[in-house]
């Protein structure tokens, strides 16, 4: 074999892109390889989606780095070790690596390295809401540094930490100024894969953390761009993957999520735990609201197996099968193991389980903690669920007037999230506070919609819990649900155009119901209809 030969034929694949010819070309030279070229192979290696047989690879290149004395050289490639095992949820390896490449950079100069130390850092830790003040510290090194080696992933670097202090700082709307500014070069090709694909981690996991579905559905789509012209087994492909499972997820394409994410997360389970792990919980949360209950319990097992806690799903399956102060004390530990804006995702399961136990005191004090954490960051997602809480909270105190404004704010960011499971949830919250209230049509409005969004779902547990309880209350004229839902937006004033954006049909779909409306109740004006829906309490939800 023509080891130079092949050493410059896959250099030269490496460039443009074409990574199994890279494995083809380098992997029969075996132990003749120099530390550069098995450096080379480690790095295609990972991006075909084999980490584990490129780890080795790197582990090699790494020893043989560190005999011809390139210290520099070593120390990054440890970088990279310390976020693979990052990645693939090995804390304690994680470490190791970054204290081996911290050890070998000691003495060095300031360089690009040492940048890249700074940045691991601060990536390592463990939640994203940390100090504001060390993190904006490193991101002012690391950019000096970029400004003066003239280093694109060294900039990126530093906009992604200026970003995560901000956010760390409650400044949400510049943190994630500074996060799209760093995504650009990523998109522009100019960042390492690896490097890339960790910065867009880092970007989804502030977006998640936030609740802020639709910034994680632009950059989300933004990244599967990105990885086209890659090869499809390109690690970072399967992370956007089931990154854009979860947001189909959340708008109601359950089928579609049940058929590929489980092969999915099993594939990235040794490359990527905590997507792997993330995909398995979106499974099992699924199967739980669809009334499977053991194929739910085994998505969870699984996602436990590759380091992910399932919470609060599996606490909210608890509590469906009746286990209420299991439930309940299954959140609380995981909400205080968590960090403050980690464990908001948590706070309101844990509030409607309070609720459930009898503990009102407790659910008021979970709201507040709910409460001030949306009030920090600011975050739409954050206070859609802040809202959610305080407004269950009030339903459960006979406060139903005061819960109807929280449940319409909620209600408002779900359907410009395009979370439908929720906005079900928010329905059914109203249709209780309008029953409430003695507007039995409007509470019957909401409860059929609510009804209705939950049967698209296939969420059988939820539909059969509606029909258990179902009021003899008709919607008045024989109208639909989604008539009714039409007709309240034109009661408030809505335009055609804006009931469309709503409720997510079409201009012509909004003209068609209407023209039924009108024949139904007997008019023929806007303004009319809209007397006639508050004549006959359709002015909610």
């Amino acid at each position: 074999m023509d080891v130079r030969a092949a050493q410059v034929a896959a250099r030269e694949a490496f460039a443009r892109g074409e990574w199994r010819l890279v494995r083809d070309r380098l992997a029969p030279v075996g132990v003749a390889l120099a530390p550069a070229d098995r450096d080379l192979l480690g790095r295609a290696t990972w991006l075909l989606g084999d980490v584990p047989g490129s780890m080795e690879h790197a582990e090699q290149a790494f020893a043989g780095y560190v005999a011809q004395g390139r210290d520099v050289t070593a120390a990054e490639l440890a970088l990279r070790l310390s976020i693979q095992w990052a990645t693939r949820g090995d804390a304690a390896l994680a470490g190791a690596w970054f204290a081996r490449a911290r050890r070998l950079l000691e003495d060095v100069p300031a360089c690009a390295a040492t940048g890249y130390l700074r940045y691991t850092a601060v990536l390592l830790a463990p939640q994203i809401d940390g100090d504001a003040r060390s993190t904006a510290a490193a991101a002012e090194d690391v950019a000096t540094l970029a400004a003066e080696l003239g280093d694109p992933t060294l900039g990126c670097f530093a906009r992604v930490l200026h970003g995560v202090a901000a956010i760390r700082d409650g400044r949400v709307a510049d943190g994630f100024a500074a996060l799209d500014e760093a995504m650009l070069p990523v998109l522009a090709g100019q960042v390492d894969p690896l490097w890339a694909g960790d910065i867009y981690c880092a970007v989804v996991h502030a977006c998640e953390g936030l609740a802020d579905l639709t910034r994680m559905r632009a950059w989300t789509d933004a990244m599967a761009r990105w990885a086209r012209p890659f090869p499809d087994d390109l690690v970072y492909a399967g992370v956007t993957r089931v990154h854009q499972l979860q947001l189909l997820a959340a708008e109601g394409d359950w089928d579609a999520v049940e058929a590929e994410v489980a092969e999915l997360s099993e594939r990235l389970a040794t490359a990527h735990s905590w997507v792997a792990g993330s995909g398995f919980v979106e499974l099992g949360d699924i199967r739980r609201l669809r009334g499977d209950a053991p194929g739910a319990r085994r998505a969870y097992a699984r996602a436990r197996a590759v380091g992910v806690e399932p919470q609060p799903g599996e606490a909210e399956l608890l509590l469906t099968e009746g286990h209420v102060a299991e439930a309940l004390e299954s959140l609380l530990g995981a909400v205080a193991a968590a960090g403050r804006l980690d464990g908001a995702r948590l706070l309101l399961p844990a509030v409607r389980c309070a609720i459930t136990a009898g503990d009102l005191g407790l659910a008021e004090h979970l709201t507040a903690d709910l409460d001030a954490v949306a009030a920090y960051f600011a975050s739409p997602g954050l206070t859609a669920r802040a809202a959610q809480a305080r407004a269950a909270v009030l339903l459960a105190r006979s406060q139903p007037a005061a819960a109807v404004p929280h449940l319409e704010t909620a209600l408002e960011t779900y359907r410009e999230q395009r979370y439908r499971y929720a906005m079900a949830q928010v329905h059914e919250q109203l249709a209780a506070a309008h029953a409430a209230l003695g507007a039995r049509a409007a509470g019957a409005a909401a409860a059929a919609t609510a009804r209705a969004i939950y049967a698209r779902l296939g969420a059988a547990p939820d539909v059969a819990r509606l029909d258990a309880g179902q009021r003899p209350d008709q919607l008045p004229a024989g109208l639909t649900a989604r008539e009714a839902e039409v007709l309240v937006c034109v009661a408030a004033g809505g335009s055609n155009r804006e009931v469309a954006a709503r409720l997510y049909i079409s201009e012509k779909t909004v003209g068609r119901h209407l023209a039924n409306i009108f024949l139904k109740i007997g008019v023929s004006s806007r303004t009319a209809a809209g007397a006639w829906a508050h004549a006959h309490g359709l002015t909610g939800g």
